[in-house]
């Protein structure tokens, strides 16, 4: 089992954009210190409320020269947004410099982005797919030739050269995106605050389709994360960060923006935005946040319950990746639910990986 930490960098104000981000550095540096094996952050501009991580690379190159272990993921970059080939080769130069420690989320994106990034809703599926088509194949082969829809590519060179198969990650809530990712072998990750029951069909289908295409599943499992040795005093200190990561990530549909008609979102795939359930989310009662296993609260016991419940029914589980920073949290709760997710949880896991290393020295 793998342990990571996923961000959305929600900004609730209180402090300098500057500030936040400098905290964000200092909790991925005290990651890398504790044992993490990667954190993640998305690429997602204008709602602060949901995400001020707008520059990834910019973010996680000032990281990679302050840690030595931990890998760093963009989970993920927005396709439609970006020309394929500029993208492939600021990944394999990212790469190069963080000494194989990237590792690139490739997603459509949310379903408020093409309003506000300026591209027609309907046609965000088919830029997705031609766009990661090339990025694949560039990072793949070195160069691509292509003659496509939205791109005509004569003969482009990726540099520098990619050194190594880099780790591919994509995430969201249609059919789609998991059957891509089980063809091309990426690893999928569920998006935070779903309980399994909700994307068990898609994860379902994952798997299957994995099998079909001999492919090995990776399964990322994100979920927001508060921790104390007193289960009162977690619930009291995390319940104010924990209402406004669900208002937050809810804030693009509640906050008036404008989003494509509901007959095109459903026509473009993105179905899941004209249905209401984040916005239901945001309304729910605290205590059903932590009961219904949309969030993790409690003691160390509690969260180990959970992840094993939720291995339990999740085949192919690879990897546990915690958000310890939402909703506008402190920065010493970051810290603090690092260290005793680390302490505490972690080994708890990796106990059984380390016995038989101890055998064989």
């Amino acid at each position: 089992m793998k342990f990571s930490i996923y961000s959305e960098i929600q900004y609730w104000g209180g402090k300098p954009h500057k500030r936040a981000y400098e905290e964000v550095i200092d909790q991925i540096v005290h990651a890398d210190r504790l044992g993490y094996d990667c954190y993640t952050i998305i690429e997602h501009p204008f709602f602060p409320r949901f995400s001020i991580s707008t520059n990834p690379f910019a973010l996680l190159a000032v990281c990679a020269e302050r840690t030595k272990q931990i890998h760093l993921r963009t989970l993920g970059h927005v396709l439609p947004f970006h020309n394929p080939m500029w993208l492939a080769s600021q990944i394999a130069f990212m790469d190069t410099l963080f000494d194989g420690r990237y590792e690139a989320g490739l997603i459509r994106g949310h379903g408020w982005h093409p309003v506000k990034g300026g591209i027609p809703t309907i046609e965000s599926r088919d830029r997705y797919e031609e766009t990661l088509q090339i990025v694949i194949e560039a990072l793949e082969n070195g160069r691509v030739t292509h003659d496509g829809a939205y791109y005509k590519i004569d003969d482009a060179e990726v540099l520098p050269p990619p050194g190594r198969p880099i780790r591919i990650f994509v995430g969201g809530t249609s059919d789609r995106t998991y059957e891509l990712a089980a063809e091309h072998g990426f690893g999928v990750a569920v998006p935070p605050l779903l309980p399994y029951a909700a994307l068990k069909d898609q994860l379902d289908l994952y798997r299957a389709k994995c099998a079909e295409h001999r492919t090995a599943p990776y399964i990322v499992w994100i979920h927001a994360c508060y921790l104390d040795e007193d289960r009162d005093v977690a619930r009291r200190e995390a319940e104010q960060g924990l209402r406004q990561f669900l208002e937050g990530n809810a804030s693009p549909l509640t906050g008036g923006a404008r989003l494509a008609p509901k007959e095109e979102l459903e026509a473009a795939g993105y179905g899941f935005y004209a249905a209401g359930i984040l916005e239901k989310l945001a309304q729910t009662p605290y205590d059903e946040m932590i009961d219904g296993d949309i969030v993790w609260v409690g003691t160390p016991g509690d969260v180990i319950s959970r992840i094993e419940e939720t291995v339990g029914v999740c085949e192919g589980l690879t990897e546990v990746a915690i958000t310890v920073n939402p909703g506008g949290f402190a920065h010493w709760q970051a810290i603090k639910a690092q260290e005793l997710f680390a302490d505490r949880v972690m080994p708890h896991f990796r106990a059984g990986a380390r016995e038989p290393e101890a055998a064989l020295a």
